[in-house]
């Protein structure tokens, strides 16, 4: 789409001090944009959620969450909602960018002095902010359903932070990449959300035989789910700190990614 800019609109921003200004403003601009349609980008994911723990509660109601003490209805809370931090996350930052695409104001904010650094922080700082409050939300509506204490809170944080910002930048990259709603649906269909019921959402992939088991592991959102279930339930199918590191190594990739395209103008100059 030709945004009217010059070829060098998007890299010749200043490299210096950061626009804290211009950061605050965009950052403040995306957490706006959801929270005016809280009906929709935080009220009905929650019914979703719901729906999930109500129906997979009732059919496996009985025994714990496998090396687990705890009751299979908080190791599938806590796949719940991270799944909904997960998928909000993403549809934050790839719908902003969609949209302005589509309806031609994406000048709006590459325009303004305001380097590809600070752009990448500002849609994936909102789209973490969405994914954490639907997270948080989502954690809240479970409770008369399940026991959503963490046993570790601060492994479950830093799960939680590091997959919004996981699929922010998924979702900024799909949104630059996409021209149209119907690309952008194509990545929600074959790309996220098979890779988040395939990881353990639901169940612990102990269950599942072999190769299976060992593929689903190499899976990234099952470290995600695995990491942030054992900040609840205590227990984990492969090693933690593995699936730290590499989530970790993972974000900081995407983040880069998204920078690179931002600075380099892809799908953006025309």
């Amino acid at each position: 789409m030709d945004t009217g800019l010059p070829a060098t609109s998007l890299t010749t921003r200043h490299y210096g001090a950061v626009n804290w200004l211009g950061l605050r403003t965009l950052i403040a601009r995306e957490i706006q944009r959801f929270l005016k349609v809280g009906a929709q980008t935080v009220f009905a994911p929650l019914i979703q959620t719901l729906l999930f723990m109500m129906v997979f509660g009732l059919v496996m109601r009985e025994g714990n969450w496998p090396g687990s003490a705890r009751p299979y209805a908080d190791g599938l809370a806590a796949g719940l909602v991270m799944m909904s931090i997960l998928s909000n996350a993403f549809q934050n930052s790839s719908s902003s960018m969609v949209i302005a695409k589509v309806q031609g104001n994406a000048v709006d904010f590459l325009m303004p002095p305001l380097s590809a650094f600070e752009l990448t922080t500002a849609f994936i700082v909102g789209a973490a902010a969405r994914g954490l409050l639907v997270g948080l939300a989502s954690l809240i509506a479970v409770a008369w359903l399940a026991n959503i204490v963490p046993a570790h809170p601060l492994i479950a944080l830093y799960y939680a932070v590091v997959a919004a910002l996981i699929f922010g930048a998924i979702g900024l990259m799909g949104g630059i990449w996409a021209d149209k709603f119907d690309h952008l649906a194509a990545v929600t269909n074959f790309i996220i959300v098979p890779l988040t019921f395939l990881s353990g959402t639901f169940y612990s992939t102990d269950v599942l035989p072999e190769p299976l088991r060992t593929i689903s592991h190499y899976n990234p959102v099952f470290s995600l789910i695995d990491g942030f279930r054992y900040g609840f339930v205590g227990a984990a199918d492969a090693p933690l700190l593995m699936g730290a590191l590499f989530t970790g190594a993972l974000a900081l990739a995407l983040c880069a990614a998204c920078w690179a395209m931002l600075k380099g103008g892809y799908r953006l100059r025309s």
